[in-house]
């Protein structure tokens, strides 16, 4: 990939309803360039249509570092001319294209579901997206960790006294997005001065997400959607 810009942040957004509107921009629209390589038995197709399939083979969903999770080929904006190299028959054009990207803006109100919790927090899941944790100290205070039910509870004041609020799997939750953290997961030479422990720590690197987003329910409307329909 030879260049990246965000060229608008909910781009995708073609109607006034409201839902929608809220929905599209979690979403922006990226302006890339590639070379892209059209194997000789796809000459018979359209060269838009072979380029479009190319293009989303190499990029839907992938994290492409410090851009997003890419979802699919918004258009082709430039076409440059096509080259066949000797000893390749494919053919190699440069493309110049935007492409929909999956990157919600700091301070985003989102909804998902529980996928899980652990001692790190509650993980979110929004279907397309899993790379999403909730920190305990962005839970609604007071909060605990049932150790037996592996979940967090928000321990809700009333004037009768506490009551347990359960964030149970696959419950819907509204968050606030409030970090992310892009990892360059792209392979890497061994070094040789850490060839005894390298194995080790590669076999943690590749455990670790390209990107995740950190969310915040400490704010009121925030968290579990039936804490709020039925207050």
């Amino acid at each position: 990939m030879e260049k990246q810009k965000v060229i608008s942040w909910g781009s995708l957004c073609r109607t006034s309803n409201q839902g929608l509107l809220l929905l599209a921009t979690m979403f922006v629209l990226v302006e890339m360039m590639d070379t892209v390589r059209i194997p000789p038995w796809q000459f018979e197709m359209k060269l838009n249509d072979s380029i479009t399939e190319e293009l989303n083979k190499k990029l839907a969903n992938k994290v492409v570092y410090n851009v997003g999770l890419c979802i699919c080929l918004y258009d082709i904006t430039k076409l440059e001319d096509s080259y066949i190299f000797p000893g390749d028959g494919a053919s190699h054009t440069k493309v110049h294209f935007r492409y929909v990207v999956f990157h919600p803006f700091l301070d985003e109100i989102l909804i998902g579901e529980i996928k899980g919790c652990s001692q790190d927090g509650v993980h979110v899941s929004l279907g397309f997206f899993d790379d999403i944790i909730i920190p305990p100290e962005s839970l609604q205070q007071p909060a605990k960790f049932d150790e037996a039910e592996q979940v967090w509870v928000w321990e809700y004041e009333t004037e009768e006294g506490a009551h347990d609020l359960y964030m149970d799997t696959g419950e819907e939750i509204r968050f606030r997005v409030v970090d992310e953290s892009f990892i360059d997961t792209s392979p890497t030479g061994p070094c040789s001065t850490e060839a005894s422990t390298s194995g080790a720590t590669e076999e943690v690197q590749k455990k670790e997400a390209p990107y995740t987003l950190v969310g915040s329910i400490s704010e009121p409307g925030l968290g579990l959607l039936s804490w709020w329909t039925n207050s």
